[in-house]
């Protein structure tokens, strides 16, 4: 079902160069966050509780995680010259994680 409301979201959701389309991943394990130029087919920019850097700070799928990694996703956005953006909840409900994720990414400056 998540699949296809994915589909259903997507049939309105693109991203450009001017304007990318942030795409969110949660498994049971771990969130991953993507940045990418729908135009070009390129990810500009990503971020997920795998990543070494964010080792220390990042126990799990969780609330405080997806905090983590929507800072993260939003400062390497920045760093690359992206401030605007179209949000892709992936199908999932904008609640929990996701909602947290997206907070933490407003906070860090991406605006959508």
């Amino acid at each position: 079902m998540r699949v296809i409301r994915h589909e259903r979201l997507r049939q309105h959701l693109a991203g450009t160069a001017e304007k990318p389309r942030m795409c969110v991943f949660r498994s049971l394990k771990n969130i991953y966050v993507q940045v990418i130029d729908d135009e070009k087919g390129h990810t500009l920019v990503s971020a997920s509780t795998l990543d070494k850097s964010l080792a220390a700070e990042v126990k799990g799928c969780n609330i405080a995680s997806a905090k983590v990694v929507g800072k993260a996703i939003a400062e390497r956005a920045k760093a690359k010259g992206i401030n605007a953006v179209v949000f892709d909840r992936g199908g999932h409900a904008y609640h929990g994680k996701i909602a947290a994720l997206a907070a933490a990414a407003r906070e860090g400056g991406l605006v959508f």
